[in-house]
């Protein structure tokens, strides 16, 4: 059986981060949120990572990640460009931006045919999400089953601002039935809030998020390209459109038997939505490093 692959979505710039976060070196050796990933997912049994970046980093980010990866694990690197897949479609003028993450998966259709798990370069997910990734992937995962590892909401939380998150309804079978995009979260005397609209609403903590990491069959590829050519006759002049993962994942569980399993994971998830989340990062590494989860150094 061929291992699974990661997919890691790395070409995004980080706005309200205020750098390129995913190059940002958080461990004792100069290591990324990315590597921790790598590593966690090397252990788990996955058997190439596959980086969507943008082509104009490609040298750099080749040069700092390659030679320390590839004696370890196979390693692949695509672009997402704003004219991938868009073929003689015509779009709003001055458009620079590609079409967000659901896009960007497309752009990796060529170098993955095994089931491949997604998730973000500037995300921590921690060794239980890669694990249960592996054996979904490994024993349960076909072009009708799918599933997407469900993180705790008050788990993922910063102290520094707002977040969004996609919270998920799940069935009693641990189906996902939907995903609510959830902007403006924070914890306010012991409860978890997001505004909308102006108004305040109290959000179940307990609630199962998506943090962006999914598993899908190589199947996902040409659902994905159909409804993208939808998308783009809608919304392809529209320029701030984004054809994100959750659209296709919608799709996909309107068709009968088609499911999406939620996961849960005892893995702590962190990661760096503003500058001031960076020390608190650095020093639950450290804490992980002291524990004995990973090596001082990654790569030796």
């Amino acid at each position: 059986m061929k291992k699974p692959t990661l997919l890691i979505l790395a070409a995004g710039m980080a706005s309200r981060y205020g750098s390129m976060k995913q190059t940002e070196g958080f461990g004792p050796c100069g290591e990324t949120i990315m590597e921790y990933s790598v590593y966690d997912a090397i252990k788990a049994g996955f058997g190439k990572v596959v980086f969507i970046i943008r082509k104009d980093f490609a040298a750099d980010f080749k040069e700092r990640f390659g030679n320390a990866l590839q004696p370890h694990i196979e390693v692949e690197y695509v672009f997402q460009e704003l004219s991938s897949f868009v073929e003689n479609q015509k779009l709003v003028e001055g458009r620079i931006k590609p079409w967000g993450t659901g896009h960007a998966i497309l752009c990796a259709s060529e170098v993955i045919q095994e089931p491949f798990a997604v998730i973000n370069a500037d995300d921590y997910y921690g060794p239980d999400a890669f694990v249960k990734a592996a054996s979904f992937l490994n024993q349960q995962c076909n072009d009708r089953n799918y599933s997407i590892i469900g993180y705790q909401l008050d788990k993922t939380l910063s102290e520094h601002g707002t977040v969004s998150r996609g919270v998920c309804e799940v069935d009693a079978a641990h189906h996902l039935m939907a995903i609510t995009e959830r902007t403006k979260i924070f914890k306010s005397g012991g409860k978890v809030i997001y505004e909308e609209e102006g108004q305040s609403f109290e959000v179940d903590g307990h609630s199962s998020v998506s943090m962006n990491f999914w598993c899908f069959h190589p199947a996902f590829f040409e659902q994905a390209a159909d409804l993208f050519k939808d998308f783009l006759l809608s919304k392809g002049t529209d320029p701030k459109a984004e054809f994100f993962i959750p659209i296709i994942a919608d799709a996909f569980i309107q068709k009968e038997n088609h499911f999406i399993h939620v996961i849960p994971t005892t893995s702590q998830w962190f990661g760096v939505t503003y500058k001031e989340d960076a020390p608190g990062v650095k020093h639950q590494i450290d804490d992980l490093i002291q524990r004995q989860v990973y090596p001082s150094c990654l790569w030796p």
